[in-house]
């Protein structure tokens, strides 16, 4: 049977057998070329979430930070300051390039590790290339002095939670 379609187009045996194959490879390779897109729209109709921690955490009582007390959420990127004010809190992320900051206890103060700046225990730049003082975050207080510190809401500085 193959031979009479070879013959019917003037074609040898050979020639149908090569073909037969190069119409399979082209049919295959589309084939190919379909599941690829519909692998890359299934992929693009999932969605892509990405996980942070809350703006809103517990950082303790305010009896736990009384004046000098500084402590590190590494967590949250968040420093829970007790001042001669009161009680706050401030992004430990360097306002220069987004590193984040160390307490430097030698210096009385923090610094970032990367690019040298320097800030005091209140945020404020005592050496550059920071160019703005670290923000502050809300800090809020339930009756039994729990605190919560919520990231998504900066404040100005100075204004901490009274002890």
């Amino acid at each position: 049977m193959l031979s009479e379609t070879a013959d019917n187009l003037g074609m040898t045996p050979d020639e149908e057998g090569r073909r037969q194959f190069l119409t399979k490879l082209g049919l295959g390779a589309c084939a190919l070329t379909g599941l690829g897109a519909a692998l890359t729209v299934a992929d693009f109709l999932e969605p892509k979430v990405l996980f942070e921690p809350p703006t809103s955490f517990r950082a303790g009582n305010v009896s736990d930070f009384p004046e000098g007390t500084v402590r590190f959420n590494e967590e949250q990127k968040v420093y829970i300051v007790g001042g001669a004010a009161g009680v706050f809190a401030m992004s430990a992320v360097c306002t220069h390039l987004g590193c984040i900051t160390r307490p430097a206890a030698s210096e009385g103060g923090i610094a970032c590790p990367c690019h040298g700046s320097k800030f005091d225990l209140e945020g404020n730049v005592t050496h550059g290339p920071a160019p703005h003082p670290l923000p502050w975050f809300e800090v809020r207080a339930d009756a039994t002095g729990n605190l919560t510190v919520d990231t998504s809401v900066v404040i100005p500085h100075g204004k901490a939670l009274k002890a």
